[in-house]
């Protein structure tokens, strides 16, 4: 399973050349509710793109999103091997639930102090991206 991070989706969603080949998105896709507010609040800053919401809820929508409960708060709250800005830390949080509990997750991001962060986990990261 792929923990997909928002710098993914954004790059699909507005058609970066960084965004995946086409195969990518066709794998099963696992992320924080985070994703969600963190994906639209940029799509909102860019209303003047037609159709950029509509493309951006239906990625949304192929991801299983893991809510912020307060396990992955509680652990949010620790500190991390190498230090990290506050939404690295719940996403990171999430990626570490997801991995107490038995998933085998990769991480797909473009943000490489997140997949530096990550790796110290113990997160494999999706290659290339």
């Amino acid at each position: 399973m792929i923990y997909l991070h928002s710098s993914v989706v954004l790059a699909r969603v507005f058609a970066e050349a960084a965004s995946p080949a086409e195969g990518f998105w066709s794998q099963s896709f696992t992320s924080s509710r985070l994703l969600v507010y963190e994906v639209m609040n940029r799509v909102n800053l860019r209303q003047d793109v037609a159709g950029v919401r509509e493309n951006a809820q239906a990625i949304i929508d192929r991801i299983e999103l893991i809510e912020l409960s307060p396990v992955v708060l509680t652990r949010a709250l620790a500190p991390f091997p190498v230090p990290v800005k506050t939404l690295d830390g719940l996403h990171l949080a999430t990626m570490h639930y997801l991995l107490a509990n038995g998933q085998r997750i990769r991480l797909a991001s473009y943000d490489k102090r997140l997949t530096e962060a990550a790796k110290a986990i113990g997160v494999d990261i999706e290659a290339g991206l």
